[in-house]
């Protein structure tokens, strides 16, 4: 009798231990990929880098999108250490503008980290793109 109730509780708990497990909310970024917000806790965080499953880039004419960024004057955020893709930028401190529609990244935006034009996802602040 001990054993059947033991036995009866321990299965009545391991629905609740799955769902602690849980992955957690999925946030949808602009490009229609799945993405993980790192604030929501811990776990795996898929972050599709660009629109191209082939491995484009989100920005089309990076030469012409870097000298379009530069002339809007945005001040350069110092960052340390040196900036890279999947860096998480700060909320406050940063001047974020929005990608313009003829540069193909809608819905993303963008800043100048390090003297660099970097193209940021808007609810993560990742950067996703370092423009050269």
């Amino acid at each position: 009798m001990m054993k059947t109730l033991v036995f009866a509780a321990a299965l009545a708990v391991l629905p609740i231990t799955a769902f602690a497990q849980s992955s957690g909310p999925v946030v949808r970024d602009p490009t229609g990929g799945a993405t993980r917000d790192p604030a929501l806790g811990v776990g795996t965080v898929q972050v599709p880098l660009t629109r191209d499953p082939a491995g484009g880039t989100m920005v089309d004419d990076t030469p012409r999108f870097r000298t379009y960024v530069m002339e809007q004057g945005l001040p350069s955020y110092s960052y340390d250490p040196p900036i890279a893709v999947g860096t998480i930028l700060p909320d406050e401190g940063v001047a974020y503008r929005e990608v313009p529609v003829e540069y193909g990244a809608q819905g993303y935006r963008y800043t100048v980290v390090n003297g660099r034009a970097v193209v940021v996802e808007p609810r993560t602040r990742r950067v996703i793109q370092i423009i050269n």
